[in-house]
């Protein structure tokens, strides 16, 4: 999907793609994507680059990271578009580097 994500001071927003976490009746639990895939070995990115085997469905344009230390609860008007999906692939690596991540 495709949102105006809050910066972390909730000073600004940038349009960017995000990944949903959870759906609620009025609400969606998302995790940012960046394109700027640098941070590759941080332990919370999952990196969707353009020889995964999912990218094609991901909608997205380029080596892309999920970042699973970016996520925030939004209403779903604020939802502007859907881009794509993740495979089970990629739904595999995010469930297992959430609990990484948070420590479960």
């Amino acid at each position: 999907m495709v949102v105006d994500f809050p910066f972390t001071d909730l000073s600004e927003t940038k349009l960017r793609p995000a990944l949903v976490l959870l759906e609620r009746e009025h609400d969606v639990v998302v995790s940012f994507i960046s394109s700027k895939a640098s941070d590759k070995t941080n332990d919370a990115v999952v990196l969707v680059a353009e020889d995964h085997p999912e990218f094609k469905v991901s909608g997205l344009k380029t080596d892309s990271v999920i970042r699973l230390d970016k996520i925030a609860t939004l209403s779903k008007t604020l939802i502007l578009g859907e881009i794509g999906e993740i495979g089970s692939i990629l739904k595999k690596e995010v469930s297992e580097r959430i609990r990484v991540v948070l420590g479960f």
